[in-house]
Order: structure tokens, then sequence, then C-alpha cells
């Protein structure tokens, strides 16, 4: 038995304005990245909705009574050979002296667990009274600090978190960029640099690390979801701790295998310069670099009219601040907001001299002025 399907007019009209439509428009870039730093995106480690960092204030009553104490603190970074991290902890050394807490050791653990968790045995013989820490790994770090909470010492977290740890209870407060709203703008500088179409490659943190993935998840979502034309054909993953050499690999390898590719994300700045030299390697001059955060190497090729075209930057000096405040809130026995998160800065060569001084609270540097010139 055939069977036919009548369409009454008003119906048949519908279907064939359907058949008709054409496909999902992409997004306006600069749109987007007009509205980008208005509001936070990210949520935190256990699902925490973010409070800006205007909300943390301490009074002049309650400063001086933290300066009574002469407590001590310590800095645990899970790696501090790039420019995010020296002003992270320049941020918090600045507010801790403003604080009257004396600062007894600042350690780097090369992004290695087993090396952070003998740096927080270290340290903990030093007897601070505060730990400002940025996990390496949330799973094989978490007894070493759950040691350091049993003592008595005030944690507050930059970005990561220890496995089952709770705000409020294992530590006081975790602050961080808005690192899914860096992903989405990557995104979109991206987008905006390739003219809305093009095959593209992901280098991402090959990690169990909240941040990063934050930022990979976001610049993929933000792609599938927006620009139509934009397709990712290559991705890989990158573990360090020569992030930047491993990037080169990983970038040299897409590039030779998909000829096509016209630009690369990169998961923040040390593993950008290693994509921009596998542009060079592979004579690819007109390949289009994106990033998460704003080092100096990648700020000078930026200026010099090099493979990057954007990034979006955290305020790590900012962050610093906002942490050493909440360890005073620990001193205090002060409630504090769980999760803290400061907006996303887009980047390109147009605003680089003053994003510069928004992250880092100084003027550009010299060899980046000179690359501007």
């Amino acid at each position: 038995m055939r069977i036919t399907t009548v369409l009454r007019p008003a119906a048949l009209a519908v279907a064939l304005l359907l058949s008709a439509a054409p496909a999902a428009l992409a997004a306006d870039p600069a749109q987007a990245l007009a509205a980008i730093g208005q509001s936070v995106m990210s949520l935190g480690p256990n699902g925490e909705k973010p409070e800006p960092a205007s909300a943390v204030s301490l009074s002049e009553e309650e400063l001086a009574r933290i300066k009574a104490m002469n407590a001590k603190a310590a800095i645990v970074m899970h790696y501090a050979g790039n420019d995010w991290s020296q002003a992270q902890i320049e941020g918090l050394k600045a507010q801790f002296d403003k604080m009257g807490i004396a600062v007894v050791a600042t350690t780097d653990a090369g992004f290695k667990p087993d090396k952070q968790v003998a740096d927080l045995e270290t340290v903990m013989a030093q007897k601070p009274n505060v730990i400002v820490s940025i996990p390496t790994d949330p799973t094989a770090t978490a007894a070493a600090y759950k040691a350091a909470a049993d003592a008595g010492v005030k944690l507050v977290f930059m970005d990561n978190v220890p496995a089952g740890f709770k705000a409020g209870s294992d530590y006081i407060a975790s602050v961080s960029a808005d690192n899914y709203g860096n992903g989405v703008a990557t995104a979109h500088l991206l987008a905006q640099a390739l003219g809305g179409k093009g095959d593209v490659g992901l280098v991402f943190h090959a990690a169990d690390f909240f941040v990063t993935k934050q930022r990979y998840d976001a610049v993929k979502k933000t792609l599938a979801e927006n620009y139509p034309d934009i397709k990712v054909v290559a991705e890989q993953g990158i573990g360090g701790p020569d992030f930047a050499g491993d990037a080169e690999k990983a970038a040299g390898a897409m590039l030779v295998s998909n000829p096509t590719i016209k630009g690369i994300w990169a998961v923040w700045d040390v593993p950008a310069e290693g994509v921009v030299n596998a542009a060079l390697n592979n004579g690819r001059d007109d390949l289009v670099i994106v990033n998460c955060d704003l080092g100096e190497n990648v700020a000078i090729n930026m200026a010099s009219e090099g493979n990057i075209k954007g990034l979006s930057a955290q305020r790590p000096y900012d962050q610093g601040v906002t942490e050493a405040m909440l360890a005073g809130y620990g001193l205090l026995n002060k409630p504090a907001p769980a999760y803290v998160a400061l907006p996303a800065l887009p980047v390109t060569k147009a605003n680089l001299a003053e994003a510069w001084d928004q992250v880092y609270h100084k003027p550009v540097t010299d060899k980046i002025k000179q690359s501007m010139e």
C-alpha cells in the first residue's frame, strides 16, 4: 500500500521555508569580544558561583588585628617559570607586606606532584600560619595539604583545589581568573583573525588540571556553536614540564599532517611560544596563533606583527592580592566567599600596552616597547 502525505497550505509554506533556510549564521567576533569581561562565566572547582574580587575587603581595624599577630606565610607554587606565576607572587608579597605578614618561603614544584609534596613538608618545618598554593595534581597532593590543614594552617588556593576539599572547612577560599571566559575569548579572537573560516588545531594541557580543562572545553564549545566554517581538524595534549618544547613538537606534527590548518590555539603563553617555533620551522608565516595568558615573549611576538594575533589575559597580580586578603580572613576566622573569580581580558596589538598595565600593574617592558615601534 502506498501512503501519500498531503500538507495543508500553511504547513506546506512552513516546510518550504525550512528547506530554504540558510545554515546557521556565524557570530560576530567583535561584538562577542566586547561583551567579554562584563561577567564571569566560570564556576568554582566544586560548582560554586563566583564572587567578584571587590567583595573581598579588610577594614583598618581588621588590618591592625592581623598585623598584631606577626603571622607567617608560605607560597607553594606548582610552577614559577612564567610571567603569570611571578605576577601572582608579586601581588601576594605586596599585600602580605601591607598586612604585616612575613613570607618565609616561596617554592617551585616544576609541575611535579612529588616535588610539591616535598615542598609542603619542608615548608611546614617553618611553621607558617598561612599557605597560599596551587596544587599540581588535585589527588596526588591532597594528603600533604590535609596534613597542613590538620596542623592548623590556613589554606588559600589559586585556581586548583585538592580532591575532596571543601571551602570553609578544609580551606578558606579559592581564587581564579575566569578561565572558561578566557577560553571563550580566545575562540572569538581566533575567529576574528581567520575571518570566520578555516581549519584549526588545538594544543591543550593533558592533565587533571581544573582551569586548563575549562579553557579547552570553552574554546571547543564556542567554536562549534558560533563558527560553522571553522573546523577543528587536529588536537594534541602536552604534559610538560617542557611545555614549549612539547607544544613545538605537537604543532609541528599538526602542520605536517594537516597542511590546510590556518590557525592553532595554545592553552597558555609558554606552549604558544612552542607553536610559534613550529610555525617558523615549517615556513608558516601566515599561521594564526592565539592563546590564553599574557607573557612577555608572546607580547613581543604580537607587537612585532608575528604569528600571535590575539590572547586572553588573566589578572594574576590582582589575583595574588585577593588571595593574601583571603588569608587574612582565615587568620581572623572571618567568613569568606568560597570562590572568587576575576574577569577575562581580551588582548590584541591594539590594546597591548593598556592590557599589560592592567595585568601587571606596571608599564610594558622595554623589549615589548621596542617591538611596538
